[in-house]
């Protein structure tokens, strides 16, 4: 049932009557917004469902530190109106750009909120502070049938039954439309500092996990071309006693934080290099694996972050070679970013599921789809 306010937003009236269209024809649909992670996951098939128009922030609440926010927000739109209280998402999504022909209406604002929780993309912090799925609260999405949802709500406290509004962080779109989320935003840090170390791969690591064992107020790090960074960020005694303690070089604040940016975004130096080198036809890839693992010898340029968990890679090198190296490391490999989508559909984007897992996706998705009519394949051949 919907309230008084939802019956008279004609944004959500357009999208419900498109779905309920679409599923008496069981016509597929691509959930979009500004097109800026279409390279991601599989290619995305069916008529666009445009969810830009649900644009907005629905309440504000600085002293909770919880925002509510319609799917079609663009990011910086929603991070400026935080910052404005000293506040951030402290998991620091990647905003990307819009994508050419898809970015009316979002013009250079890059990704949208919606797109954000879908993909379940995070940035230098993750291993320090959490993942997008632990800051959502609530979230209200459209099934396949257009029936309007809500899930959880917009308080941090633990409640009873399935969390489901977490579910829909990653899914890639494929369970239904999310039309607004309700999510924990935290105050931005006092204090940051980045250190600079001229360090090898191994060492790097290494170091990496000592200092993951010691009280240290350690946001971020990186590690490429023979070079670890960090950053410190919390209280400012903490900060400048951490400094004292660990040494290295201490990085321009202002080229500190250029260097962060566009690690978080993507738009560094690795990745700009990274999109050339597809173009001659590596592949990148983003291996997750336990912190710990020694280095990954499988060729071409790689860029450690989360203390050594995430493990990006730009090579050529074939495709199950690199999926059974992170599987024997104890983690999986996702292909990122390829030009090749003959690879790409033979391979899959994401890394095989099990069949308990596969049975279990199937049925999240036949609950929420019975059609199957949203971002069908997208994430996985057959979802």
């Amino acid at each position: 049932m919907l309230t008084d306010q939802e019956a008279k937003d004609p944004a959500l009236q357009r999208l419900m009557d498109q779905v309920r269209d679409a599923q008496s024809r069981r016509q597929p649909l691509e959930i979009v917004g500004t097109g800026s992670k279409r390279f991601y996951g599989q290619a995305p098939t069916g008529t666009p469902l445009d969810t830009r128009p649900l644009c907005g922030i629905s309440s504000y609440e600085p002293s909770e530190l919880v925002v509510t926010v319609r799917a079609g927000t663009p990011l910086l739109e929603l991070e400026e109106a935080l910052a404005e209280k000293g506040q951030g998402l402290a998991f620091e999504p990647p905003r990307f750009a819009a994508a050419d022909g898809l970015g009316a209406g979002g013009g250079d604002r890059g990704g949208t909120v919606g797109g954000m929780v879908a993909a379940g993309l995070a940035g230098p912090s993750r291993a320090s502070v959490g993942g997008v799925r632990d800051f959502v609260l609530g979230a209200t999405m459209l099934n396949g049938r257009a029936e309007l949802l809500s899930f959880g709500g917009q308080v941090m406290k633990n409640v009873a039954g399935y969390d489901v509004a977490r579910v829909m962080a990653g899914s890639m779109g494929i369970l239904g439309v999310i039309c607004e989320v309700s999510l924990k935003v935290l105050p931005l840090p006092v204090a940051q500092r980045t250190l600079r170390f001229e360090m090898e791969e191994a060492a790097a690591i290494q170091h990496l996990q000592t200092l993951g064992g010691q009280p240290l107020p350690l946001n971020a790090s990186a590690w490429w071309d023979g070079m670890l960074v960090l950053r410190l960020a919390g209280a400012q005694a903490a900060v400048d006693s951490a400094t004292r303690q660990l040494g290295g070089e201490v990085i321009e604040p202002a080229m500190a934080a250029s260097f962060w940016q566009g690690l978080r975004d993507q738009s560094d130096e690795f990745f700009t290099g990274a999109e050339q080198a597809i173009a001659r036809g590596a592949h990148l890839w983003r291996l997750s694996v336990p912190a710990g693992t020694t280095p990954l010898l499988l060729g071409g340029e790689q860029l450690i972050e989360w203390g050594g968990a995430q493990r990006w890679l730009c090579s050529a090198t074939p495709a199950p070679a690199i999926r059974e190296t992170a599987r024997l490391a104890g983690g999986h490999a996702v292909l990122y970013r390829s030009s090749d989508a003959a690879l790409r559909a033979q391979v899959g984007a994401f890394a095989p599921l099990s069949a308990p897992l596969q049975r279990i996706h199937r049925e999240l998705k036949k609950a929420f789809d019975p059609e199957g009519i949203f971002n069908p394949g997208r994430l996985m051949a057959g979802l």
